[in-house]
């Protein structure tokens, strides 16, 4: 399962929509479960698609702090195969065939690429909304536990007063690795309980 978070003012909805406008056409249907909190997409061949064979793909989007977490299922692939394995066939008994199966070996290529497709339309919508994969804001800078001045993180002291800021550095989850402030008691990844 492929994984990726955005940080910014997006909402899953937001995402959800996106991947809707995009794949429900054509060979291709999608279609949403879930609230605003955490949807999931579904996006598949068509049943009684006219060419290609049969694929699936499920995108479930989270809504965590500051952003949300989008995360790519595993790929049904089989039906895809087993068309490209008809075209292989039919060329190997008629190589005239494969002028026949054509929009079938396009269309499995196509679906080979839908989780690539997935990903692009997933960047595109968190662009448009302003969101990213960098560190969010709050996660870039520590505030001096002193003089309340924010600095950069990674700085040994602050600015400032010239006090030192090991305490105040964020850290990693020992279970997901997600960056979490030194004051975060649960991960908002994972909701693992930090040390």
């Amino acid at each position: 399962m492929e994984r990726k978070i955005f940080h910014g003012s997006i909402k899953p909805a937001d995402i959800a929509q996106a991947l809707l406008g995009e794949f429900n056409q054509g060979n291709l249907r999608a279609q949403t479960l879930g609230h605003s909190d955490k949807m999931v997409v579904q996006v598949g061949t068509r049943p009684g698609a006219m060419s290609g064979g049969q694929t699936a793909m499920t995108v479930t989007i989270q809504r965590i702090e500051e952003g949300i977490m989008v995360e790519l299922g595993q790929q049904a692939w089989l039906g895809v195969a087993a068309s490209l394995g008809a075209s292989a066939l039919a060329a190997l008994r008629n190589p005239f065939n494969l002028l026949g199966r054509l929009d079938d070996i396009a269309q499995d290529i196509e679906n080979l690429q839908l989780g690539e497709r997935v990903w692009q339309v997933i960047s595109q919508a968190a662009r448009t909304a302003g969101a990213s994969a960098e560190l969010s804001d709050k996660l870039r800078r520590t505030t001096c536990e002193y003089c309340h001045v924010a600095n950069s993180v990674g700085e040994p002291s602050c600015v400032a007063c010239g006090a030192p800021l090991g305490n105040a550095q964020p850290t990693t989850c020992k279970s997901c690795g997600y960056v979490v402030k030194a004051s975060d008691t649960r991960c908002p990844n994972c909701k693992q309980v930090l040390p």
